[in-house]
């Protein structure tokens, strides 16, 4: 089942490994579920059933001018899990991703859902406010808005990829493959759903979706994140989700599903039980 048909009719492709206990994984921004292939097949190996899928707009996914909003998102999800026949699954997000499960677990109640994942996420709230002091200025993403439109490519590639993976001039965590790989993926994306994903999870505040976790939930963040700085984002998720594990992940940057992928693995086994 390479694709699966959303409720508006866009066309979602979806990975599908392994079989067992299903795990549905949601990419971060401006990704694809490639991104995901080091967990997931980690957990296809391990009994389980692996389901990463790309977002609308992003990677071979249909590309529609409309529904880059979190709600649409999460029906999405939604249907995604009733179509792979994905029951009591457990969903993790990583980065934008964990808007996705967040709103889902609000709008759609969790159903189907025993367990959940927030890696690097966006949850609860990215933008600095005054109710939010430790958030992301908005000219931050004004900027990043500015260099996406004149010029893309340089700008996930020599601007945020650096930043994702914590690359710096004389050291790097990642090979120069590891960013040129990860801007391949972002440039699968088309401009503007990338411009409106970036606008979503920029702006959505999911501090009133976080009573909605009900299930055991793991958030794992890097203290070292220049993305999405930690304290606006995984330690504040860890107050507001009851009963959540926050584990942080000292020194590690936004990607640590790469710079630490087989400790990102053995946590997520752990966590399901394996």
């Amino acid at each position: 089942m390479p694709y699966i048909k959303t409720r508006d009719g866009t066309d979602l492709y979806v990975k599908d490994w392994g079989s067992g206990r299903p795990v549905v994984l949601t990419h971060g921004w401006p990704l694809n579920a490639d991104s995901w292939d080091a967990q997931a097949l980690a957990l296809a190996e391990a009994g389980f059933r692996a389901i990463a899928y790309d977002r609308r707009g992003f990677g071979r996914s249909g590309q529609p001018w409309n529904g880059y909003d979190y709600d649409t998102l999460a029906d999405d999800l939604a249907d995604v899990l009733k179509e792979t026949g994905a029951n009591d699954a457990t969903v993790v997000g990583f980065s934008m991703g964990g808007g996705e499960v967040a709103r889902y677990m609000s709008r759609h109640e969790g159903r189907g859902v025993i367990g959940a994942g927030l890696i690097s996420s966006v949850v609860p709230y990215m933008l600095q406010t005054d109710d939010n002091p430790d958030g992301v200025p908005e000219d931050t993403f004004d900027q990043m808005r500015q260099g996406i439109r004149e010029d893309r490519a340089k700008f996930f590639r020599h601007t945020f990829a650096p930043q994702f993976y914590g690359a710096g001039y004389l050291t790097s965590p990642v090979s120069d493959d590891v960013l040129d790989h990860s801007t391949s993926l972002a440039l699968m994306a088309g401009l503007k759903p990338t411009l409106a994903c970036l606008d979503a999870f920029a702006h959505t505040d999911f501090r009133g979706d976080l009573a909605a976790f009900r299930v055991p939930t793991l958030i794992v963040h890097g203290t070292a994140d220049q993305t999405v700085p930690i304290d606006a984002s995984g330690r504040a998720a860890a107050r507001g989700i009851a009963g959540s594990q926050l584990v942080e992940y000292d020194g590690a940057p936004h990607g640590l599903n790469v710079t630490e992928q087989d400790r990102l693995s053995r946590d997520l086994l752990t966590f399901l039980g394996a």
